[in-house]
């Protein structure tokens, strides 16, 4: 039996639009009620709420429940937070601050298992293979992973060609608040400098 299908994974692949919701909140009560409003996907934001491994575990299991897809935000792109991630059931990682093709190539690195990645094997003690329930999981679970860059000030834009050349990217998101702050706009996201930057990195990413 294969990794469980990603169906966000599936949809940006085929450009398809998807609709979510950004949660905050860091409580599973609300997440499930978030997971049930008819979002094509939620996220679990880590880096910017008070979120740790086990309330994001908690979120994923309930929002699994549900019709959205999870989606998790960790605080920084280290690997052994994507590996823990990975293993509490997240298929698809939103890493912020990603400023070089290097950098992007070490995060597939972390959500692929050796030898073409760094991944540590641990699946019989992980929610992810459904404790070792999903026999093909070690072989199939990359196959079911998306991996998102955040872009989110100068010298990412700058290196925004070289990580779009990175295979195992799956999309980037460019996020417009550290931006605006870095372009020297700060809390003015919505600055003509600002939009313009966005929206030309949005056309090189399409």
């Amino acid at each position: 039996m294969p990794a469980p299908h990603n169906p966000f994974k599936a949809a940006i692949k085929n450009g398809k639009l998807q609709l979510g919701c950004w949660m905050g909140l860091a409580d599973p009560y609300i997440a499930e009620i978030s997971a049930s409003a008819g979002f094509d996907w939620v996220l679990i934001d880590g880096e910017h709420a008070p979120n740790d491994l086990r309330s994001i575990t908690a979120q994923l299991q309930v929002i699994a429940g549900r019709g959205s897809h999870a989606m998790v935000r960790p605080p920084v792109g280290e690997t052994w937070m994507i590996k823990q991630l990975l293993d509490a059931g997240a298929q698809s990682l939103l890493i912020p601050m990603v400023e070089s093709g290097a950098q992007a190539q070490a995060l597939v690195d972390a959500v692929t298992y050796p030898p073409h990645g760094v991944r540590g094997v641990g699946s019989a003690l992980a929610r992810a293979s459904d404790f070792a329930a999903i026999g093909d999981y070690l072989t199939t679970a990359r196959d079911e992973i998306c991996l998102l860059a955040q872009v989110e000030n100068r010298k990412g834009l700058a290196a925004l060609d070289e990580i779009l050349q990175v295979d195992g990217v799956d999309g980037v998101f460019v996020g417009p608040s550290d931006l605006a702050a870095d372009m020297g706009f700060i809390g003015q996201a919505g600055h003509a400098e600002v939009k313009a930057a966005v929206l030309d990195s949005i056309r090189k990413i399409v």
